[in-house]
């Protein structure tokens, strides 16, 4: 039996992250073009043979999110039709993840409307970084390949050699993975506790855990916009004694002034991947980015020889 070809795609989303996974797979980008026509619809071409062939999208569903998405559905529908023997969808950033569950009345699901049309358009598998909620998983029906940031991010600090580090979660939902940072650099836990009146708003109400004179370092999976991490920043150095703060995240979306807010702050360090692009206007001296292509690539060689890729964390 001939063993099936691997091809890597993208779109406009992150093109470089793409190149850098094709570069360390060894293998060629794939020949497309995403377009738009006069009226702002979008035009995908792929110009070679994908008949019989292991496809990869690599195309994070970030900002401008729904154009991303469109060109990800597409570029999925044409690779079907074009008699692809498998398509994985690799989305290092899942898009309306954070509207998971209805947290009013007549809220929408968005994330599950996401794995429908996803599924619908013809993905055979997903790979993906750091979901904001976890059980998002269980909104497909097909497999996900769920990828941790934390390893990244976890080697970054434990290479700096600092003493007398507290990680710190900005919220409960995120003491999972704050706790999982924690481990693997060997420092205790603290756990903002916080509440929000509204999106985007938070009010910190009290810190649980020991700061005084440690050295913070948050761990979130977005930074949005940066009000939150910030805000929380400044407090802990203020009223419960860090000495210094260090941030980090898988997704950096940045949006609004969440820049500035960074700048301003009193955070020594920001430290983020490039599952997003970041424009270089973004790209502040306290801004640290790190590449996922090596995991994201790791992944993809054992998905395409049915590996399993649990074993790339334990």
């Amino acid at each position: 039996m001939i063993p099936k070809e691997l091809k890597i795609f993208c779109g406009n989303a992150n093109p470089d992250l793409a190149k850098e996974i094709a570069a360390y797979l060894r293998v060629s980008l794939g020949a497309a073009q995403v377009s738009r026509f006069q009226d702002g619809e979008i035009n995908v071409e792929i110009n070679e043979s994908v008949r019989g062939a292991d496809i990869f999208v690599v195309q994070p569903t970030c900002y401008p999110t729904n154009n991303n998405i469109m060109e990800l559905l597409i570029m999925i529908d044409a690779l079907k039709r074009a008699s692809a023997k498998r398509i994985t969808a690799v989305m290092p950033y899942y898009g309306y993840a954070r509207q998971e569950r209805k947290a009013r009345a007549r809220d929408p699901i968005t994330a599950k409307l996401m794995a429908n049309i996803i599924t619908t358009a013809g993905a055979d598998r997903l790979v993906t970084m750091d979901l904001h909620a976890p059980a998002i998983q269980g909104f497909f029906d097909i497999p996900v390949d769920h990828l941790p940031g934390v390893p990244i991010l976890a080697q970054y600090f434990k290479e700096k050699n600092m003493k007398d580090i507290c990680v710190v979660s900005p919220d409960i939902g995120g003491v999972t993975r704050a706790r999982s940072f924690a481990e693997r650099i060997g420092a205790p836990l603290a756990i903002i506790d916080k509440r929000r009146p509204e999106p985007n708003v938070s009010e910190i109400m009290h810190v649980i855990g020991d700061l005084k004179d440690k050295v913070a370092i948050m761990v979130d999976d977005i930074i949005d916009t940066a009000g939150t991490l910030t805000q929380g920043a400044n407090e802990i150095l203020k009223n419960y004694g860090a000495r210094e703060v260090y941030a980090c995240c898988t997704h950096a979306v940045l949006s609004g002034t969440a820049v500035k807010l960074i700048q301003e702050s009193a955070i020594k360090e920001v430290v983020v991947t490039n599952t997003i692009p970041l424009e270089a206007e973004k790209m502040i001296p306290k801004l640290r980015m790190l590449s996922v292509a090596p995991l994201l690539g790791e992944a993809i060689i054992r998905i395409h020889q049915d590996l399993s890729v649990s074993k790339l964390f334990t």
